[in-house]
């Protein structure tokens, strides 16, 4: 293969039918994984030691918060640019990762970047076919992923791609064009490497490889690009078609094809990436791809990528390839687009990752939560069982677009409670419906606060410390395997792993009774402007078995609650075991206000489990 590539052409051999390579098989289901996202330069370093753990005491610095000295400010600042994490550091953690119970790892871009910007999230890609430098190399992907592979428990891999923008390659003769219903703007040129547009945007020389420009040569023509300026923020980001064909702030719209699905055509440039992207599975070995904005990118594109990937991973034998899209907005428009386009699940989706914030709070009724998952009779697909591997779900991530600018973003650590109730949030995600994710950090119970106006970048705190880590501290890691939030975190995993009714089971929120002699059962709710503090139940039943899960939404005080169960699998007389905690004995089955039910003790802040 050669060194460089630079077009399609350099990568066609990989591509060809019958390549001798054996790749790793796809999972029988992707509900029974538990994902884990990460942004590679916020991850690991590789240069972890027991010396530098984090414990406590960097704390007291307080940097970011109030402060304006010159510390502080080098720490905020330190935020807004690449830190440092690698894809060799990364692959150091794998052990972390499978002894939390991690299976599927998903992980933030890693395409290089304009090589003049501080991208570090990596969503600015330049060149679609090589990874940062500040990364890595294609080789060290490659290692990572058989190593993941090759696990006692082995992990499957999940890039984070993009197909609606690249990065910002080129400059507009108009400074900082805005949105023009059908105008499209004249253009400077691509930036050279030092990030001047003195490059005519066309096909371009090769000497201005590897950082000028943008790779493959494909898509520098003219047309790969809308040049229709950026998306007016205070409105376009859902007017028709603005929100399909402006920028993302300086990141420049890529020409994909018409929204509608009906008889599309792809354009050139969607033939491009899809072919970029069909090289990194044969490459690397991938398992899935999440796909960033694919509101913004129309459902003729998303379906036209999700046929001819789809396509290309089962003629090698991945016959179950994951593609996940970022689908903002409310779960009906989500799961519309999953029906409409091929793809395989949904996430981004802010009413589910609001309730998920929410309920073990206690600032939402259960019901919110638990009914949208019995919400899809519309689309034919009944209820329960269509919603176990259609949606991905998780409490904290990168940008918290349901909370917005306005809320001001924070971690669910951030908050009073935070770190009393997050074990029982994680829980709550890991064992009710859906394909679970972890975002990173949230298992050593980060916060994500900084200075308080809500910046993106203080929820992408460093793992491995550095100039940026978290809890305003610096120069300490947190890989603590002693951590409680990590312990609890890793014994429920290890309990949905051998509990297959925690990850294909129906679902329903049990009535309790909080009376000592267990007469009157209801739904537990949320009464007026106050939180609930109580315990929310729930069971989950598949091919005669139920496990029985609680947690307690008062971090104050422990409850002991009667909580109805199915009466054909627990008949009154019967016991169901602690499955947490472990040493929690049995309890028994009785008879309470016609039904079956067990007296079950949550610890405050708390969870169980039975069985």
């Amino acid at each position: 293969m050669a060194k460089h590539i630079k077009s399609l052409n350099d990568v066609k051999d990989i591509l060809k039918p019958n390549q001798p390579k054996k790749h790793h098989p796809s999972p029988a289901a992707w509900e029974d994984q538990v994902f884990y996202f990460l942004l590679p330069d916020r991850f690991s370093n590789g240069n972890e030691t027991d010396q530098n753990i984090y414990d406590g005491s960097q704390k007291g610095k307080a940097l970011g918060s109030n402060d304006d000295s010159n510390e502080s400010r080098a720490w905020r600042e330190a935020g807004t640019r690449f830190c440092g994490g690698t894809l060799r550091g990364l692959k150091s953690k794998l052990p972390y990762l499978h002894d939390l119970g991690i299976t599927a790892l998903w992980i933030g871009p890693i395409f290089k970047q304009v090589a003049w910007l501080q991208t570090y999230h990596g969503y600015g890609v330049q060149n679609f076919l090589d990874v940062d430098p500040r990364f890595g190399t294609r080789e060290e992907l490659q290692d990572l992923v058989e190593a993941a592979h090759s696990m006692e428990r082995p992990m499957f891999v999940i890039l984070d791609i993009i197909l609606n923008h690249c990065g910002n390659v080129f400059e507009y003769k108009f400074h900082d064009p805005v949105y023009d219903r059908g105008r499209t703007y004249d253009v400077k040129g691509f930036y050279a490497a030092e990030g001047d547009a003195s490059i005519p945007l066309g096909p371009a020389d090769d000497s201005h490889f590897p950082n000028g420009a943008i790779w493959p040569a494909e898509l520098q023509d003219a047309a790969s690009f809308t040049r229709q300026g950026r998306i007016n923020t205070s409105g376009g980001w859902d007017a028709f078609p603005e929100y399909l064909d402006g920028d993302f702030f300086d990141l420049k719209d890529v020409a994909l094809g018409p929204s509608n699905a009906d008889n599309f055509t792809p354009t050139r440039a969607l033939q491009t990436l899809c072919e970029a992207y069909k090289y990194w599975i044969a490459f690397a070995d991938i398992d899935g791809y999440r796909i960033d904005t694919v509101k913004h990118m129309g459902d003729g594109p998303t379906r036209y990528f999700c046929s001819v990937i789809h396509e290309y991973a089962q003629s090698i034998g991945k016959e179950r390839f994951i593609l996940m899209g970022e689908v903002t907005g409310g779960s009906d428009k989500a799961y519309e687009t999953v029906e409409a386009t091929g793809l395989d699940a949904a996430l981004g989706i802010g009413n589910v990752q609001e309730n998920l914030w929410k309920v073990p709070r206690g600032e939402a009724d259960p019901e919110w939560y638990f009914g949208m998952f019995r919400n899809a009779l519309y689309l034919n697909k009944g209820s329960h069982t269509w919603y176990r591997d259609k949606v991905v779900t998780m409490i904290d991530d990168h940008d918290q677009v349901w909370r917005g600018d306005n809320i001001g973003k924070g971690r669910f650590c951030s908050a009073e409670g935070g770190a009393e109730l997050v074990s029982s949030a994680i829980m709550l995600n890991l064992c009710t419906l859906g394909v679970p994710c972890i975002y990173y950090g949230t298992e050593q119970a980060f916060d994500g606060s900084g200075n308080g106006n809500g910046a993106d970048r203080y929820i992408r705190e460093t793992m491995f410390g550095g100039a940026f880590g978290a809890f305003r501290s610096k120069d300490a890691h947190f890989f603590n395997e002693r951590h409680e939030v990590y312990q609890a975190v890793s014994e429920v995993t290890k309990i949905r792993a051998a509990e297959i009714a925690l990850r294909r089971g129906r679902q329903y929120l049990r009535d309790i009774s909080d009376g000592e002699d267990g007469e009157h059962f209801g739904p537990t709710k949320k009464m007026g402007g106050g939180r609930i503090e109580g315990v929310v139940a729930w069971s989950r039943l598949f091919a005669g078995e139920e496990v029985l899960c609680a947690i307690n939404t008062d971090w104050k005080h422990e409850k002991t609650v009667w909580v109805n169960i199915d009466v054909d699998v627990h008949p009154p007389g019967s016991k169901m075991q602690y499955l947490s905690p472990a040493n929690g004995g049995t309890v028994g089955v009785e008879f309470k206000a016609g039904r079956s039910a067990v007296k079950i003790k949550v610890p405050q802040g708390g969870f169980v489990i039975l069985k």
